[in-house]
C-alpha cells in the first residue's frame, strides 16, 4: 500500500460506513471536512480522526491529506471533487459519479491534466465475490452470455422532503439505486447498443421506479429494475449457454452465488467472508493505483464511469427526468 492519507468530505450515512471500513482495513484516515465545525468534530470524535475542518475548502487545502472521499449528494459531487482535484488531491467519488456525463467528463479532464486519480466509488465491483464472478465469465465457463438481469429495489420514505424524492438533491431511484444494476450490466456485457427505459415518477417528479431493457454486442440482452417505493428480491443472474451465475440477495453487497448448469447441477458455490461492510476494497484499489502510477484502473476506468453516466443520461431523457442543477447550468 502507499500509505495514502485519507480525508472524508461530508459526514452523512455513507461517510460513516466508509470511515468504519477504512478503520477495519487499518488505512490512514486523517481528516474530515463538513459544512459546520460541530458536525466535523462529532464525526472526528466517532472515528478517532485527528483533523476536523468546518469547510470543504479547508479539507481540500489540508497538506496532511493525499486523497479525498466525496460523499455529498449527487449534485454536489462535481463541485466538491473539482475543488479537491484543483488542490492536488486524488478523489474517490460516491456513485453516481456526477449527475450527468458532462460533469463526469470535466472531472476526467481535470484529473488527467493534473496527473491525479479520479475514481468512482462503485464499491460493489471490488468485492471478492465480484472478482470471482469476473474470473468465471472471462474464463468462458458460462459459454455465450445471452442475458443479464438485476434489480435494486428498496422501500424508502415517500416523504417529498426526503433526499431520494428531491430533484434538487439529485433524488430518484436511478442515480441512487439503479446505478448498481446498470454498472453491473456494463461490467459483464459492456456498453449497450440500444436502450429502452420506462419509469413511474413520484409526486415530486423524481423517478420512483425505473426499468430498462438494453441490447449489447453479439445480441445479448439485459434488464434492470430500480425502485425506492417497494422492496424486491435484490438478486442478479448472468445467463449463458453453458451455465448461469445466480447471485443471492443482496447481490451488490458481500453475498453468495452459485454456478449452475442447464440441468440444474451446481458446479461452484461461493460464500463471502469479509470483515466490515466491504467498502474498504475500493479504497485499497485506489491506493494500489496511485502506488503503481497507473491512474486508469482496469476494474472501473474513469472512461467507463463517464460512459455509464451517458447511459444514465439517456435513460433520464427517455423517462423525462431533469435536475434543477442542469437547468441552471444551461442558463
Amino acid at each position: 500500500m502507499t500509505g495514502l492519507r485519507w480525508g472524508i468530505l461530508a459526514t452523512g450515512g455513507i461517510a460513516h460506513a466508509f470511515a468504519s471500513d477504512l478503520r477495519t482495513a487499518k488505512l490512514d484516515l486523517v481528516a474530515v471536512g463538513s459544512r459546520t465545525q460541530a458536525s466535523a468534530d462529532a464525526f472526528a470524535a466517532e472515528f478517532g480522526i485527528p483533523r476536523a475542518h468546518a469547510t470543504y475548502e479547508a479539507l481540500a487545502t489540508d497538506p496532511a491529506v493525499d486523497i479525498i472521499y466525496v460523499s455529498t449528494p449527487h449534485p454536489m459531487h462535481h463541485e466538491a471533487a473539482k475543488l479537491a482535484l484543483e488542490h492536488g488531491k486524488h478523489v474517490l467519488v460516491e456513485k453516481a459519479f456526477t449527475v450527468n456525463r458532462a460533469e463526469a467528463e470535466d472531472l476526467q479532464r481535470i484529473a488527467a491534466e493534473r496527473g491525479l486519480l479520479a475514481m468512482e466509488a462503485m464499491w460493489t465491483r471490488y468485492l471478492p465475490h465480484m472478482v470471482r464472478i469476473r474470473e468465471i465469465v472471462d474464463a468462458g465457463a458460462l459459454g455465450e452470455i445471452r442475458a443479464v438481469t438485476a434489480d435494486h429495489t428498496q422501500l424508502i420514505s415517500s416523504d417529498p422532503a426526503h433526499r431520494l424524492n428531491s430533484l434538487e438533491l439529485g433524488g430518484g431511484a436511478l442515480l441512487d439505486l439503479g446505478i448498481y444494476p446498470i454498472s453491473f450490466i456494463w461490467d459483464i456485457l459492456g456498453a449497450p447498443e440500444t436502450i429502452t427505459a420506462t419509469a413511474r415518477l413520484a409526486e415530486t417528479g423524481a423517478d420512483a421506479e425505473v426499468a430498462t431493457i438494453m441490447t449489447h454486442a453479439g445480441g445479448a440482452i439485459s434488464t434492470s429494475l430500480s425502485s425506492s417505493r417497494a422492496a424486491g428480491p435484490n438478486a442478479a443472474v448472468i445467463i449463458g449457454t453453458e451455465a448461469r451465475i445466480e447471485i443471492d440477495r443482496v447481490w451488490y453487497a458481500p453475498t453468495t452465488f452459485r454456478v449452475v448448469t442447464p440441468d440444474g447441477t451446481v458446479r461452484e458455490t461461493y460464500e463471502s467472508r469479509i470483515d466490515g461492510r466491504g467498502m474498504q476494497y475500493q479504497a485499497l484499489a485506489a491506493e494500489r493505483l496511485v502506488n503503481s502510477g497507473v491512474l486508469e484502473g482496469d476494474v472501473l476506468p474513469i472512461a467507463e464511469t463517464v460512459a455509464i453516466m451517458g447511459t444514465l443520461d439517456e435513460i433520464r431523457a427517455q423517462i423525462g427526468v431533469r435536475y434543477p442543477s442542469e437547468e441552471r447550468a444551461d442558463g
